[in-house]
């Protein structure tokens, strides 16, 4: 049997004074096809990063076989030493690899190669890290979360690439059906150690719960043991002292067992604060339509949504999902149709780049809004830091700026916010996002026993098999489609999904590969949003609002029947100041929504 192209033995590892691995092991042969599991903070992108050579740990040993190659990709790439996307990537790339490799790469994964890394969205430098890992086909690819910002068709492609690469595989991930398809063996990283199981993601969750059950058997073995040993000490007949002498080490040895072991970590509580039922209807959406230009986004979408409804929002990214979102949630006016929304909505919206969150707040100030100790959830009062438990924070964090936590715990602090508001309709854009396997298990069941209605854009296919009621998917060309359950169901009754764009991606690359010069030529290069376009995005929704306020007063003046006859001029002032303000008004929207086009495409 040939040896392991990678080993790692007895790990140890300590941040902060706080013990994060304490003897993690791992193993890596050819063909092998593994998933690293645990949950947020358990060490595993950390794990990783010590198989990479990336850090260095306390206390253990890594063997790597001389002359074999290993690629990692990390969650958060530094692209700042290259002037353009594909130098990055070709850097990467060895004597012997395909030179054309990380363009056809880069093509795949909606980039031309001319980008410059100081313009590129974090999606975008994810997407070109990805086509560097990739490109010199390793004989090991070490991936910690390499579905972040793909759409579905980006995906559903990188599965069959990995499939079909002969390089040993380890995989984080939080997109259940991707660890599922790609996965042979799981490595579970649990309070510090690791555990091997030789069967893929599908049989972990079954395994886990039958490791936590049998702890929990050998801890009361263990308690009704030191019990005996007590008894025995307190009224047992006096032996020779040297045999006393060893009882009384076994039982300090016994405690020590029991005083020192770590229990599985608590689960997060995931409950929402309902406000009164809505009414049946939720909403009604008749032939509306957008267009960009000459770009049609939606056309002639019709859709009835109920009280109890989950909908689920599915399609490539710049498909225009988050637009036909708000047309349906009444902040984006429809070109043409009407949208009529029910009676009693109260919305909360989990966005999917937590730009609601202050990064400079403290994490206790988030949760409470900055209004005291205090939250209260439905008709129940809890103090801040009971609340932080029940979403696995500790009391130390509370004082910790947003902007320190990581992304699964901001995560689980833009879901404690949200939830803690009153609401009978959820708008949830992207909510799995670095959500360890754990929480996403609870929110789905919260969605489940929801008694109001939810609309989630998601490109997590098994979320959307759990959750979703029926899915709206793009069609493409500004047509959009509902179809009856979730993700698979959707695909039964279609007859494809979103992968049929992956053909139109790859073929034209190929084709260059073989071109008679040998070049490959350069698609236009992607429109990016400049720092002032960031601006102007996240502060024209404001200015269109304070415009419309405007135009609501002046319209309330102008609907004075005495005003034309009292003072015509006034009259006339006032409908140039409604004209200018419709006209500046109509302007502002069009803008919003080309740069929301753009940044949704980016």
């Amino acid at each position: 049997m040939a040896p392991p192209l990678l080993t790692l033995r007895d790990i140890h590892l300590t941040f902060g004074g706080t013990p994060l691995l304490t003897g993690a092991e791992l193993s890596v042969s050819e063909g092998d096809r593994l998933c690293l599991v645990g949950r947020n903070g358990s060490g595993k992108s950390t794990l990783l990063k010590i198989a990479a050579g990336q850090i260095e740990m306390d206390k253990g040993e890594r063997f790597f076989q001389p002359g074999r190659t290993v690629r990692y990709l990390p969650q958060d790439p530094d692209l700042s030493r290259y002037t353009s996307t594909l130098e990055y990537v070709n850097e990467g790339l060895t004597e012997g690899d395909d030179p054309y490799r990380g363009a056809y790469l880069l093509e795949v994964l909606g980039l031309s190669g001319n980008e410059s890394p100081s313009e590129l969205s974090g999606g975008e430098a994810r997407r070109a890290a990805l086509a560097r890992t990739l490109a010199p086909e390793p004989d090991i690819l070490l991936l910690d979360e390499p579905t972040n910002h793909l759409d579905l068709p980006a995906i559903e492609w990188l599965e069959e690439e990995l499939k079909s690469l002969k390089s040993a595989l380890i995989l984080i991930s939080h997109d259940r059906r991707f660890l599922e398809n790609l996965s042979r063996a799981t490595i579970w990283i649990d309070r510090g150690v690791s555990r091997r199981m030789d069967k893929g993601f599908a049989h972990f969750e079954a395994w886990r719960d039958e490791v936590f059950e049998q702890e929990e058997v050998d801890q009361q073995k263990l308690a009704q043991k030191i019990k005996r040993e007590e008894h025995w000490m307190t009224y047992g007949v006096t032996a020779r002292r040297k045999r006393n002498m060893r009882r009384v080490r076994e039982l300090a040895e016994l405690r020590k067992q029991k005083r020192e072991h770590r229990g599985p970590q608590g689960t997060a509580k995931l409950s929402a604060t309902e406000a009164e039922a809505s009414g049946k209807l939720v909403i009604e959406a008749k032939n509306i339509s957008k267009t960009y230009g000459a770009r049609a986004i939606v056309k002639d979408f019709s859709t009835r949504i109920q009280r109890g409804d989950r909908i689920g929002f599915v399609g490539p990214n710049g498909a225009g999902k988050t637009t036909l979102l708000k047309m349906l949630t009444g902040e984006l006016t429809p070109d043409t149709g009407s949208t009529r929304l029910g009676t009693n909505l109260e919305m909360v919206t989990l966005d999917q780049k937590r730009e609601n969150l202050d990064l400079n707040d403290s994490l206790s100030s988030t949760l409470t809004g900055g209004r005291g100790d205090m939250v209260v959830i439905g008709s129940e009062t809890k103090h801040v830091m009971s609340y932080m438990k029940d979403f696995l924070f500790s009391p130390e964090q509370a004082r910790t700026p947003v902007g320190a936590l990581s992304g699964g715990e901001r995560a689980r602090a833009m879901l404690a916010r949200a939830l803690a508001n009153k609401s009978n309709m959820m708008v949830l854009d992207e909510p799995t996002n670095d959500l360890d396997l754990e929480t996403l298990d609870l929110l789905q069941e919260l969605l489940a026993d929801y008694p109001g209605t939810a609309l989630i854009v998601s490109h997590d296919r098994d979320f959307l098999d759990r959750v979703a009621t029926s899915v709206i998917v793009s069609e493409g060309e500004g047509l959009w489609r509902e179809y009856a359950g979730g993700y698979t169901d959707m695909l039964a009754q279609r007859g494809e999904g979103v992968t049929a764009r992956k053909a139109e991606k790859a073929a034209p690359v190929k084709k260059e590969k073989t071109s008679s010069n040998g070049t490959i030529s350069k698609q236009p290069q992607k429109s990016k949003l400049t720092f002032t376009q960031q601006h102007l995005l996240k502060t024209l929704p404001d200015t269109i609002e304070q415009l419309e306020a405007r135009l609501e007063k002046l319209q309330s003046e102008m609907n004075n029947p005495e005003l034309y006859a009292k003072n015509p001029d006034k009259f006339a002032e006032i409908s140039q100041q409604i004209t200018e303000l419709t006209t500046e008004k109509d302007a502002a929207e069009e803008q919003w929504l080309e740069l929301e086009m753009l940044n949704e495409a980016g």
